[in-house]
């Protein structure tokens, strides 16, 4: 059997959320897996080795949760979702998913989208310099994507972003930070769960179209309501980071910004190379469900395993000498950024329509992009971003 190597390094300090790639390099390094200490788990960084793992549902399992904790023997703090389930509960929710945000369902917002874009672009023109974070990637598909599912605007941000931040907390360990966000979420549950029903969406969004499943029989009422959640959380929580995630790395990098803006229909490679070079999503984990070996390391039925994406997306052994680097005409597609195999994230055609259209009006109206301070890191155990990114921006 394969040696691994121990590691005592923590992921969740401060400064390895900061910049965890120097740490993600040596755990490449080390082999197919390294043990980290600290948490007691197999952790996996290379992309093959995730790769095979995401798209091997039958020996890594979702059902005993996508966290450090095995909830086939510990209690779930919600309901599991279409995110902590298998076949044969998984499929048919990911049915009634895929049925709303089918290719028509997904173009007919298009024009919604534009409009919005627009609107907002021009009004940050006129300011010239703004937070990229707070006046563009929370603020887009807040509104946006909000209506496009159906949910009352009133009191979106206020509870919609924090019940994010709390949820995708659960994927991480049981730490400090961890409770702060849990801590800050609670309140936010209640709203959102309620504005999930379908008696307070209205009758032509998207979440009365998953509860239209809900009346055939096809999935149960409790599950359409924590699909709406689901839905949620691909077309806005997400987005807001790889949003952020995308214009900071297009200020950081002029010449970048400027072949974009040279042809805007490049928006769509740009995006997937942001979610390739920041993936949104930094790491979750599987369970083993049966005995296996794999790479050459014996794993035992109920062991979890960890898998950094984040890491995956840099490594050099798949992506070449420029992993490192942000090159918006390199062909990113296959990245691990919304995961691959059964749990693919389905919500992801909702979140590309919103930065596609969002990143072709900016090139197309605005000449220059540039930082005018430091960005300011947003720390979460799961989820990778910024909580300001200082921005000005001279119209075309």
């Amino acid at each position: 059997m394969a040696d691994v190597s121990t590691f005592s390094d923590d992921p969740y300090t401060d400064e390895n959320l900061t910049n965890p790639y120097p740490l993600f390099e040596r755990m490449r390094a080390a082999g197919p897996a390294v043990w980290l200490e600290k948490y007691g788990v197999l952790a996996f960084a290379g992309f093959e080795e995730c790769k095979e793992i995401l798209e091997d549902h039958r020996t890594f399992i979702s059902s005993a949760g996508v966290g450090p904790k095995n909830l086939h023997h510990e209690p779930a703090w919600r309901p599991q979702g279409i995110l902590e389930s298998d076949p044969p509960i998984h499929g048919p929710m990911r049915a009634a998913m895929a049925g709303v945000i089918s290719p028509r369902g997904v173009r007919s917002l298009r024009s919604g989208f534009e409009s919005f874009a627009e609107e907002l672009v021009d009004s940050l023109i006129e300011r010239e310099t703004f937070d990229g974070v707070a006046d563009l990637a929370e603020l887009f598909p807040i509104r946006v994507f909000g209506d496009a599912v159906g949910i009352p605007r009133e009191g979106r941000e206020a509870n919609l972003l924090p019940h994010g931040a709390m949820n995708f907390s659960s994927f991480g360990p049981d730490n400090e930070r961890s409770r702060g966000f849990f801590e800050k979420g609670e309140a936010t549950h209640r709203w959102v769960m309620d504005n999930c029903a379908r008696e307070n969406l209205s009758p032509d969004g998207m979440g009365a179209q998953i509860w239209e499943y809900a009346d055939r029989g096809d999935i149960t009422p409790e599950e359409a309501a924590l699909l709406v959640r689901a839905m949620l959380s691909a077309g806005l929580d997400t987005t807001v980071f790889s949003i952020g995630n995308t214009l900071q790395a297009l200020a950081a990098h002029p010449e970048q910004w400027a072949t974009l803006h040279a042809n805007p229909r490049m928006a769509k490679f740009a995006i997937d190379e942001a979610l390739r070079y920041e993936s949104p999503f930094q790491s979750f984990y599987r369970t083993v469900a049966m005995p296996t070996v794999f790479r050459g390391i014996a794993l035992p039925a109920g062991a979890k395993v960890l898998l950094f994406m984040g890491s995956a997306n840099r490594d050099g052994a798949h992506w070449g000498d420029t992993a490192d680097e942000f090159i918006i005409d390199r062909n990113a597609g296959g990245h691990l950024a919304f995961g691959m195999g059964i749990h693919q994230c389905v919500g992801q055609p909702i979140s590309r329509l919103e930065m596609d259209v969002l990143f072709t009006v900016m090139a197309q109206r605005i000449r220059n992009l540039e930082l005018v301070g430091d960005p300011v890191p947003y720390l979460h155990n799961t989820l990778r971003g910024w909580r300001s990114i200082p921005l000005k921006i001279t119209p075309a």
